[in-house]
């Protein structure tokens, strides 16, 4: 083992119920969350964060910016250099200052460090190590009566989606906030744009969608040069989980997983009938087994196609953008302007026009929203939605890998376990994640 300082423990991942519930999650009923007492504002909230990367440095600093009376206590990650380098940044920034006291002792370094932070008196978790380990680490902080921030997605595979959904079930009703990173829901011009397609019916029935998430290498490609003597798979494989679909999804599930989240917000968070994708990959690197493009199309009732189109290559074009069309006209967003609206004669219906001050940052929002149900009682749970999401762009990949046309329930109940839990995951473990898969070769039992 080349870098990891903790002798952990080995864990397995719980096994996969395959069950009517969850073969129809968006359909199932749902409480959410139960009303809980309101933690007064002289009490400190006291944050545990698990997976001290980029983008959880981010949202543990989006956190501590959410309550006036919070405290970061401790930390987790497989590796110490990035619980340094976090704890750095986070040190550093004036804003927080008095909200970090993070000592040797509370930092926690392992595959098992996430039970270490969920065993202290932490009120809140933040659960943004890499994708592959978010059903494990869902599961393990709702049974611990934690409140959770969880950044997308909810899982990399089927048999993940389905522990992920047992999950959400198991926490209905209980007095505890589940927010998730699909942060487009907590941005004001989306939640005002959406409103006037869902609520207002400015645009009439929607027809089609038409989504983009077009944009450069968010990683950097394997360099299998940097491996160096002793550095086991699953060390390696970690370090750069971008490039393994078991452990980041691939761009689709990963990234592009924001489009989706806003196709099935628009379509009311119902399931597609079924879906066709196509993908590949069109700058073959020196290892992983990802695809950097899909254009995936979903099918809903009446005719209803919502297709998303996602590329990760540099030197094209770059857009993130929705394009929602009804009978009466065209929602069109992130296209160089603010959320607006257009009949089907090109005249302008509507525009999102920002405050002055400017529209709220949406990571902020949530987090905001986050910690205000908590002081107040009112329990936030985006359970279903988030895990729905998840399931939806993982049903588009599996059509592209495979070349196959998918059903909803097909890619509820494939049998597509990708993690690396064989006998209980250890560092000095070997695992071969497989090839880029190869469309109409590439099979996925469950998938006809």
């Amino acid at each position: 083992m080349n870098n990891p300082q903790e002798t952990s423990q080995p864990f397995d991942r719980r096994n996969f119920m395959r069950t009517a519930a969850g073969a129809t999650a968006a359909a199932t009923t749902f409480a959410g969350a139960a009303r809980g007492e309101a933690i007064d504002p002289d009490k400190k909230i006291k944050v545990g964060f698990i997976g001290t990367g980029g983008r959880g440095t981010g949202a543990a600093t989006q956190a501590l910016s959410a309550d006036d009376n919070v405290e970061l206590h401790c930390m987790a990650d497989v590796f110490q250099d990035r619980i340094d380098k976090s704890l750095d940044i986070l040190s550093k920034d004036e804003k927080l200052a008095g909200k970090v006291d993070v000592p040797a002792e509370r930092q926690f370094v392992g595959l098992d460090a996430y039970k270490r932070v969920l065993d202290s008196d932490v009120d809140v978790v933040l659960l943004t190590t890499t994708p592959g380990f978010r059903p494990l680490h869902l599961r393990a902080a709702v049974e611990a009566g934690k409140h959770v921030f969880a950044e997308k997605p909810m899982a990399t595979d089927a048999a993940g989606v389905r522990h992920a959904y047992e999950t959400v079930k198991m926490s209905e009703g209980m007095p505890i906030s589940i927010v998730a990173g699909f942060c487009w829901r907590y941005s004001p011009s989306r939640i005002e744009a959406y409103k006037k397609v869902m609520e207002e019916g400015l645009i009439g029935d929607v027809v089609s969608v038409y989504a983009t998430y077009y944009s450069g290498h968010s990683k950097p490609h394997l360099d299998p040069s940097l491996r160096t003597d002793g550095m086991t798979d699953i060390e390696w494989q970690i370090r750069n989980w971008y490039n393994y679909t078991w452990l980041g999804g691939g761009g689709l599930v990963e990234q592009a997983v924001h489009s989706v989240d806003k196709i099935g917000w628009v379509m009311g968070d119902t399931s597609p009938i079924r879906c066709r994708a196509t993908g590949g990959l069109a700058a073959p690197q020196a290892g992983g087994n990802i695809f950097d493009h899909y254009h995936v199309a979903y099918e809903y009732p009446n005719n209803v196609w919502c297709h998303l189109a996602s590329r990760k290559t540099p030197g094209c074009l770059n857009e993130n953008a929705d394009y929602v069309r009804g009978t009466k006209g065209t929602l069109i967003i992130g296209r160089g302007s603010d959320p607006f609206i257009q009949d089907n004669d090109g005249n302008m219906v509507w525009r999102y026009r920002k405050p002055k001050t400017g529209e709220p940052n949406m990571y902020q929002v949530e987090h905001d929203e986050f910690f205000a149900s908590i002081r107040s009682g009112k329990f936030i749970n985006d359970g279903p939605r988030m895990v729905h999401s998840t399931m939806m762009a993982i049903m588009g990949r599996m059509s592209a890998q495979t070349g196959k046309e998918v059903e909803w329930d097909e890619a509820m109940n494939a049998e597509e376990d990708l993690f690396a839990n064989e006998g209980g995951m250890t560092w000095d473990q070997s695992y071969d994640p497989g090839p880029v898969p190869t469309p109409g070769v590439t099979s996925i039992e469950g998938i006809s």
